[in-house]
């Protein structure tokens, strides 16, 4: 009965705060649907807009615990848009590429960070958030980065970011492979491998043309794969760096364990077709109540003062893994698929 009350009382603690961010959330993704545009980006504004309720002590439990706690539940739910057969498909030089443009977008985006004068924590989140999968690997990435009174506010900056980018490439990519003079499947690999945000991609593809639409998604899912173990690599290094410092480190990211247990039970094909894009719908609903909230959480004063570097940052690291990519389908035409 305890156990009850108390959560009870836990419910009725963070009921305030999660009503808002979820009627942001939702207000978010009617507006996108209506009128087209990028639901994160339309939940971040909005919630800045609700900034004064955030130090309201009726309001800021739940509003935190959505930032958190929503957060992880909506990247767990992300592996049930994966499977391992969608992956294979493509072949391994597909995979491959994937994997090395991951991995040199995050070194090479964390040493254009540290250029651009960014902290290691804030290169880190940039960089991986352009490699992966946008806002939902910068949210990801920035759960198990240090935390510094900087963290939140790098976190806004970088999903706005990536969100912003990530529309100027949807709009733009698909005239450069036409320009290239690529194949349809080269297009599609070309964008899936670039683009940051799911939806973009999506779009990006299927103005090329349906096939090409059809290998960007699981060129795109096998970057979205690839954010488990990225996310647990960063995690263990600055687990390490941060002993005995200040800021707060964070332990292993027990909730990534879900991500892949998800990701492996639909491989197996449990998860019916149906129920998949059910549950697809929930991690993404839940993905824009947390950036909802941190949007509450942010004031534009905040973001004023940091100035043009982060933005240099995470155009150079875009333009970086559009380069790569470029480079590695004109080269390796023999043996990625056509």
């Amino acid at each position: 009965m305890t156990q009850l009350r108390q959560f009870h009382i836990r419910a009725r603690t963070l009921a305030p705060g999660l009503l808002i961010a979820a009627t942001v959330a939702l207000a978010s993704m009617f507006i996108a649907s209506r009128y087209g545009g990028p639901v994160m980006l339309y939940a971040i504004l909005f919630g800045i807009a609700f900034n004064f309720l955030s130090e309201d002590p009726k309001s800021a439990p739940g509003i935190q615990f959505a930032s958190k706690r929503v957060l992880q539940l909506g990247v767990v739910l992300l592996g049930a848009s994966v499977t391992f057969s969608e992956i294979a498909a493509l072949g391994w030089a597909t995979a491959l590429l994937v994997i090395l443009g991951v991995a040199t977008t995050i070194g090479v985006g964390w040493a254009i960070g540290r250029a651009n004068g960014l902290t290691n924590a804030h290169s880190t989140l940039s960089a991986g958030a352009v490699a992966i999968c946008g806002a939902s690997a910068a949210m990801a990435i920035s759960s198990v980065l240090p935390q510094t009174k900087e963290s939140e506010r790098n976190l806004i900056l970088t999903v706005v970011g990536v969100t912003t980018l990530s529309t100027i490439a949807m709009v733009v990519y698909p005239s450069l492979t036409h320009l290239f003079g690529f194949s349809e499947m080269q297009a599609g690999i070309f964008l899936g491998a670039t683009i940051h945000d799911v939806a973009q991609v999506i779009g990006a593809g299927y103005i090329v043309s349906d096939d090409a639409g059809a290998v960007a998604a699981v060129v795109k899912l096998m970057r979205v794969t690839l954010l488990a173990p990225a996310v647990f690599i960063i995690a263990m290094l600055f687990a390490r760096k941060t002993a005995g410092s200040e800021a707060t480190g964070r332990a292993f990211p027990i909730f990534l364990l879900g991500f892949a247990a998800l990701m492996t039970i639909n491989s197996f094909g449990v998860i019916p077709d149906a129920l998949r894009e059910n549950v697809s719908g929930v991690s993404l609903f839940c993905l824009v109540v947390a950036v909802s909230a941190l949007g509450v959480k942010t004031s534009l004063k905040s973001l004023f003062e940091v100035g043009p570097k982060p933005v240099a940052a995470l155009v150079l690291q875009t333009l970086w893994l559009a380069a790569f990519v470029t480079a590695a389908v004109f080269l390796c035409s023999g043996v990625l698929p056509r």
